[in-house]
């Protein structure tokens, strides 16, 4: 009995004490941390979601769209919605998986790898941050991603969001300007991480405009607070939502239409050439305005902004002729006797020679050897082009030496011969840089390249050799160890043609918001002034516009529209032919009209022979469709 007594005691003495531990741990989960489960249970109900912002749009001179903005579906998986139990969490990732990539299916470099490991080592990242959404794929077909709607009860955690994704409307045509937008690559995220960016979900301008102008492209992200359900779908917006800012837009200085037109010139010529790389470029030499752009072969900007496969990355990076590289800012090449119009505006400007100053020609001009110089059989010969036909060209003076593009008047007014003095090495590359050879031209296009004009100390610190004199008439006719890219013969050209102006080369002339306000408009920037005379800059244009109407250029000599212009044909190493020649680039530079210049223009061929053969007749077409259909001042 007493026993019995004992026992219900004991009983009703251990509920009380249950009761109160209870009681004491709801007190603490109430009372002490009530705020903090309130918080957990609202942020598993309510969250704080950004939306994306439109880009820019970057329309042609005209106001014609080169791109768009499309919907595409990006699959997204938040790790604190998916299930809590391992075995259930991961049969939801390897469905996933199953569906998004299946075998056999190419993986795409701006997506996770394929297999649900790779999920799971991406959720397990994610856990750090478990309420932030994880891009598992972007660019997902339209039923793939209606039945992942559908299905969204077998799917927790998993969402569908809408994303604009780029559509370059003419694939190839525009794609060295404008460029592509793709995910931010790895190497990039800490920089722009610190620039406000998701490095997981945000995509960025690459290359092109579309990277230079990312600032005011990319516009201004918005936000709303929203509620979820258990799986994490948004239910409704909860409070006022802040809309996005769509981006700026871009009015570039290029003309769609003479654009296509180059292409299809310069792609012409090319074929007729053979030649594997080919660069046009046309600008207006008043104000520095790129009215036309080409480098082929080209790329399709798409295959980026989609998410290109490892198969198209690896065939475009493994292409002999480098599609990826914009040839006309990025290439550096000997430029042939095109160069010539930078020693004959020195020698003139320096006293040298003048319009009356003829040196002769005999073909070929043998420079006595160094230490033996009684010896002609040491002696060094430099040839003129006309010498293949058993002949030079007589005594010369400068603008005949530009029209028919002498070599050996230019070695002698470069390098000097026997009594006369010539410029030297200083002067020339000191003109050589007053005309933008060896610095970037500037222009709004990422990695331009310098180009060279080599120095005494240059050769040495490279070659470990000393600089002769047969160096310095090499560089005189644009070969030896100079480069230039296509746009800084272009620039070049152009300051001869307007004057004596070296511009910063343009392709964007305004900015607009989404209102359609111009936000910023780009004024013609002046890199500097060619400390030329008029009269200088006018016989140097004599012997280019004589170039054209009794020289090498004579398939560009029309009456109706006066060009001026130089051709080249400048050596580089490789295989020789069957006579022993080494292989040519083939280069045409000019402008029109002679007395009122509106366009100068560049022709590139790279391995494509004579510049008067195959480079010439590129450019006449360019140039007779521009006065035939694009002259919007006429």
């Amino acid at each position: 009995m007493n026993g019995g007594k004992g026992r219900i005691l004991a009983l009703q003495i251990s509920a009380i004490l249950i009761f109160l531990v209870l009681g004491l741990r709801l007190w603490h989960l109430q009372i002490l941390r009530g705020d903090y489960y309130k918080l957990l249970a609202e942020r598993n109900r309510l969250r704080l979601v950004q939306t994306d912002a439109l880009r820019g749009i970057i329309y042609d001179r005209w106001g014609r769209p080169l791109v768009k903005n499309t919907p595409s579906y990006t699959v997204l998986v938040v790790p604190a919605d998916l299930p809590e139990e391992e075995g259930e969490r991961r049969q939801v990732l390897s469905k996933l998986s199953e569906l998004l990539f299946p075998l056999g299916k190419s993986a795409s470099l701006a997506s996770p790898s394929s297999s649900s490991p790779d999920l799971e080592s991406l959720v397990k990242e994610g856990m750090k941050n478990p309420y932030k959404p994880i891009v598992v794929k972007r660019n997902v077909d339209r039923e793939t991603a209606f039945l992942l709607q559908q299905e969204h009860l077998s799917f927790p955690g998993v969402q569908v969001k809408i994303e604009p994704m780029r559509e370059y409307i003419s694939s190839t045509l525009f794609s060295h300007i404008v460029g592509y937008t793709a995910p931010i690559p790895k190497e990039w995220e800490q920089e722009y991480k610190a620039k406000g960016y998701d490095p997981s979900r945000d995509k960025i301008g690459i290359t092109g405009v579309e990277f230079v102008y990312e600032d005011y492209l990319k516009g201004e992200k918005g936000q709303k607070l929203v509620e979820v359900d258990a799986s994490g779908r948004e239910i409704r917006t909860v409070g006022k939502e802040i809309p996005p800012t769509p981006g700026h837009s871009l009015y570039l200085t290029i003309d769609w239409d003479l654009q296509a037109a180059v292409e299809e010139a310069l792609a012409e010529g090319m074929k007729r050439a053979r030649s594997p790389v080919g660069v046009a470029i046309v600008m207006d030499p008043r104000n520095g305005q790129i009215l036309a752009m080409v480098s082929l072969p080209s790329y399709d900007n798409n295959l980026f902004a989609r998410g290109i496969s490892y198969e198209d990355y690896r065939r475009l990076e493994e292409d002999p002729n480098h599609p990826l590289v914009n040839h006309a800012t990025m290439g550096t090449y000997p430029t042939g006797s095109t160069f010539k119009i930078v020693p004959a505006t020195a020698a003139l400007e320096e006293g040298i020679i003048s319009e009356r100053t003829y040196l002769d020609c005999e073909g070929i001009l043998l420079v006595p050897h160094q230490y033996f110089p009684d010896d002609p059989n040491l002696a060094q010969p430099f040839y003129c082009w006309i010498h293949k036909y058993g002949k030079g060209h007589g005594p010369i003076n400068v603008i005949d030496a530009i029209a028919y593009s002498c070599d050996i008047f230019f070695y002698k007014v470069a390098g000097g011969y026997k009594e006369f003095r010539g410029l030297g090495l200083d002067k020339l590359t000191y003109w050589a840089k007053l005309f933008g050879f060896g610095e970037r031209t500037g222009i709004d296009l990422p990695s331009e390249s310098k180009g060279l004009v080599p120095s005494a100390d240059w050769k040495r610190l490279n070659y470990g050799e000393t600089w002769v004199l047969g160096d310095t008439y090499n560089l005189a006719i644009g070969q030896g160890f100079f480069l230039a890219t296509p746009l800084q013969l272009l620039n070049a050209t152009a300051a001869i043609a307007n004057g004596g102006t070296l511009y910063r080369p343009q392709l964007v002339y305004k900015i607009v918001d989404y209102k359609g306000n111009v936000v910023k408009e780009f004024k013609p920037e002046i890199i500097r002034t060619i400390p030329a005379s008029e009269k200088t800059i006018a016989l140097v244009k004599r012997g280019l516009r004589e170039a054209v109407t009794r020289g090498t250029a004579w398939r560009t000599n029309w009456p109706d529209i006066p060009v001026a212009g130089k051709t080249g044909t400048a050596e580089f190493y490789g295989p020789r032919d069957v006579k022993g020649h080494l292989p040519t680039h083939a280069w045409f530079t000019a402008f029109a009209p002679y007395d009122n210049p509106k366009i100068a223009l560049v022709v590139f061929l790279q391995g494509g022979g004579e510049g008067s053969e195959a480079a010439v007749p590129v450019a006449a077409k360019i140039i007779r469709y521009y006065f035939d259909y694009i002259d919007w001042e006429r």
